[in-house]
């Protein structure tokens, strides 16, 4: 890990952007983190529509969660995405999904799979790297957390990461049937957050995922609402859910 800038905003939070190899990313620490207190990290997801255009929503969130709960919050850029080279076979997925949606049937599986599948496979162990690279930091502890982003990349990295004691997913539809499998094999605690009106995802696609999860712990909050209309109450239930689960 390499950083590559910082700044300390007004509320203490320092935000440091970084490299790991050839990937960007940001972490933000509150102000009160140290080696003899090290801060709990929360991973933030987010689609992939690249680390830019997504900042003000995420930098808004980690904020939030570093300036009035006291968590370190880490998000990276997915593979093919903002400044990260094109990935070819991922942009002919995403020009099939565009051309069955505007065609207004349904989304066959070998386009779904052709879009999430690959790139479960790369991002996930990209994560981890940034995990290892995160709480190498005196001032950044473990267990960590999962929040956001692609839910098949949060299932996979829930189910295969031992240092995720717990997650916070978004519901979505586009999900392959085989990870609809595996998603059986989860088992930290979860928070899935579900907006009952989104125009992207089918809602019964997602009621169906969240019942295979198998966490013994799984808590599904549903909002009236489309896709980017998530309440800005829930920020502080998951900062709750993750206290909850991850401070000792």
């Amino acid at each position: 890990m390499q950083f590559t800038s910082e700044q300390r905003h007004d509320d203490g939070v320092l935000e440091r952007e970084f490299t790991l190899g050839d990937i960007p990313g940001i972490l933000w620490t509150p102000g009160s983190a140290s080696a003899a207190a090290p801060a709990t990290l929360i991973l933030i997801g987010h689609p992939p529509l690249g680390l830019r255009r997504m900042y003000p929503r995420l930098a808004a969130r980690a904020r939030h969660y570093a300036a009035r709960y006291g968590f370190a919050a880490a998000t990276i850029e997915l593979p093919g995405s903002g400044e990260r080279p094109r990935w070819p076979e991922i942009e002919q997925a995403r020009a099939g999904l565009r051309e069955a949606m505007a065609a207004g049937g349904p989304v066959g599986g070998e386009i779904i799979d052709a879009l999430v599948l690959p790139l479960v496979e790369k991002a996930v162990p990209e994560w981890q790297a940034a995990l290892d690279a995160c709480l190498a930091l005196p001032e950044i502890g473990g267990p960590a957390g999962y929040e956001g982003g692609v839910i098949s990349v949060g299932v996979r990295l829930a189910a295969v990461e031992p240092r995720i004691a717990a997650a916070t997913l978004f519901a979505g539809s586009f999900v392959p049937e085989s990870m609809v499998e595996e998603a059986r094999r989860v088992a930290v605690p979860l928070l899935v957050l579900l907006q009952w009106d989104d125009e992207g995802n089918d809602r019964q696609a997602s009621l169906n995922l969240f019942d295979a999860l198998g966490s013994k712990e799984k808590t599904l909050h549903a909002n009236m609402g489309g896709h980017t209309g998530v309440p800005q109450f829930e920020l502080d239930a998951g900062a709750r859910f993750f206290a909850r689960h991850l401070k000792r």
